[in-house]
């Protein structure tokens, strides 16, 4: 079943149960998906990478948006964010932990020859290739500085 799909579907069930933050999550994604579609250039339909990226964006605004929020002191619009984060995730790949993702990272750095922080673009490309959607690019990028330097 195709995202799209997946999405109406649960807009369905979200409308039947009334739960408004899984709605007004569930049609964020669904605009996100057809602001994707219509895009200049755009084909018919988006490759699976692509829809990941897309649901990884939205899941990293709702994170930053709470972020600010609890900065300022609004938990009672920090909660909200970070309850849309929950229903937005379900539609990524699991995410790995930390140390399964260091593990992946030293690999790569081994194969690579990589011996600095003048190799990190190259490492990172290459790790980010082979998690497209399992890991963060922060918690990537954290790791493998960590193991360049």
């Amino acid at each position: 079943m195709s995202l799209q799909n997946q999405v109406m579907e649960e807009i369905k069930a979200a409308m039947k149960a009334k739960d408004t933050i899984a709605l007004e999550s569930l049609r964020a994604i669904k605009s996100a998906l057809l602001l994707a579609q219509t895009e200049k250039g755009a084909g018919d339909e988006m490759s699976d990478a692509d829809e990941i990226k897309l649901i990884q964006k939205l899941v990293k605004q709702r994170k930053d948006s709470a972020a600010i929020f609890k900065e300022q002191g609004r938990e009672d619009l920090a909660e909200p964010e970070l309850a849309q984060v929950a229903v937005i995730e379900k539609f990524l790949p699991a995410q790995l932990s930390a140390d399964e993702v260091e593990k992946i990272v030293i690999q790569i750095i081994e194969t690579t020859g990589a011996s600095g922080m003048k190799d990190m673009g190259k490492v990172m490309g290459m790790v980010s290739k082979q998690l497209a959607g399992q890991a963060d690019g922060k918690t990537i990028s954290g790791i493998v500085r960590a193991k360049l330097t």
